[in-house]
């Protein structure tokens, strides 16, 4: 679990400077082990061409990727009939549209990634 930085950014004690610094270096760290908190996990939406995925993290720049963790998620994403356009992204709504086959199959489970986002 990553650890939360300070309540305070606003004391400038040295104990509250050193503690600040703490936690920057802390956030550094795992930043550099690949901790990055952008990821996610999504079933499709059965019997339904689309699924809408709410994630405060994305925005109009975002590269979203995926990784099937189910037989019938890798096999959706071998036909190729999986994507999310740039225009299914709307960062106002923190939503993303991820278009599918319409099918039955309930377990097509992915785990996303989200990088890249303009700041706001």
């Amino acid at each position: 679990m990553a650890k939360r930085a300070p309540t305070s950014w606003y004391d400038f004690s040295q104990d509250g400077i050193k503690r600040v610094i703490r936690a920057l270096a802390d956030c550094i760290n795992e930043i550099a082990d690949g901790r990055l908190n952008s990821s996610g996990v999504i079933t499709l939406t059965a019997s339904a061409a689309t699924t809408a995925v709410t994630d405060r993290r994305v925005g109009r720049d975002s590269v979203i990727l995926f990784m099937p963790v189910t037989a019938n998620a890798a096999a959706e994403l071998a036909a190729g009939t999986m994507y999310v356009q740039t225009t299914d992204i709307a960062p106002l709504t923190n939503q993303f549209t991820i278009n599918h086959a319409n099918n039955a199959q309930a377990d097509r489970t992915f785990r996303y990634l989200i990088a890249g986002s303009e700041i706001t």
